[in-house]
């Protein structure tokens, strides 16, 4: 599997690292290991410009997902899950207001971010799809929390 990280954001130090770790982790939790993805960091400018570029939403938000598991060329680089893009002031903000810590928001993001890349999702949908991503969101969230702590 192969996992690029890229940070194109100064403000906050990014530990690729763990960061590459815990992907690992969660790629093989949603039986995926063999998939590569590819995640950026960049600061609330950037990712209003891509949210507004691709999206059509002028704000700021705290993560974006590009499956390429979904549509109709989904089998051109069938190993290839996506791209998802943080913001790592709104993580840093949202962190803060959530009670975790930076790195604890960037997990959530990721789990969050590589949901979507596997079909899950909350927006325009049922509440009971809703329910099922947030529950996984929490499942893994508290699995690769946990396995920190013993660690």
């Amino acid at each position: 599997m192969k996992i690029q990280i890229e940070n194109q954001q100064k403000r906050i130090k990014i530990d690729k690292r763990r960061i590459r770790s815990q992907v690992n982790a969660l790629l093989k939790l949603l039986n995926c290991a063999n998939m590569e993805i590819s995640i950026t960091f960049v600061d609330d400018a950037a990712i209003r410009q891509i949210n507004k570029q691709y999206l059509a939403r002028d704000k700021t938000t705290n993560v974006i997902s590009f499956p390429l598991q979904e549509g109709e060329f989904t089998d051109i680089n069938p190993e290839i899950l996506g791209d998802i893009v943080i913001s790592v002031d709104t993580a840093s903000r949202d962190a803060a207001m959530g009670n975790l810590s930076f790195d604890e928001e960037v997990l959530f993001l990721i789990i969050h971010g590589l949901l979507h890349l596997r079909g899950y999702n909350h927006e325009n949908t049922s509440k009971a799809n809703t329910r099922k991503m947030k529950k996984k969101e929490k499942e893994l969230f508290s699995l690769l929390t946990q396995s920190a702590r013993i660690q």
